[in-house]
């Protein structure tokens, strides 16, 4: 029977899990912000992992550059407090990346929203069912019959 999981995609969603607690329960810093960790990804050797966040209120990299270096700075601290609770023999080196998916998702709904509205404005006034093959009238049967 095949593994439903491998063991790096284990390992990081279990670091997302921790990572998560640890930060909003231990860590103190007033530069840091609402901090989400949205994903980790692992290497296949389990030595390094790389922590992606978002931040509430930033949607660009550059955005979130002070939130990123404190959590970089924070690393080792965090590091040592997954392996005090984790019972894994050794705990991967964290470095932290905003995640800009949030940020681009916004703005790709954006621009969805202003050409539908573009569509509405310039297609408005034509009836809501033109267009359509097989319209019936209000006894059911079709009109091309």
């Amino acid at each position: 029977m095949a593994k439903e999981f491998s063991r790096t995609e284990r390992v990081g969603d279990y670091l997302r899990r921790e990572l998560a607690l640890i930060i909003q329960r231990e860590v103190r810093d007033p530069r840091l912000g609402m901090v989400s960790i949205t994903a980790v990804d692992v290497s296949r050797d389990i030595s390094h992992a790389r922590v992606h966040f978002t931040l509430l209120g930033s949607d660009t990299a550059e955005e979130a550059k002070p939130c990123t270096d404190v959590l970089n700075k924070a690393a080792g601290f965090l590091r040592s407090a997954l392996a005090r609770d984790a019972s894994m023999r050794s705990v991967p080196k964290l470095r932290f990346v905003f995640d800009s998916s949030v940020g681009r998702g916004r703005d790709l709904e954006a621009l969805i929203h202003r050409a539908r509205t573009a569509d509405d404005r310039r297609y408005g006034d034509l009836p809501e069912n033109t267009g359509s093959v097989n319209e019936s009238d209000s006894t059911g049967q079709s009109e091309a019959n």
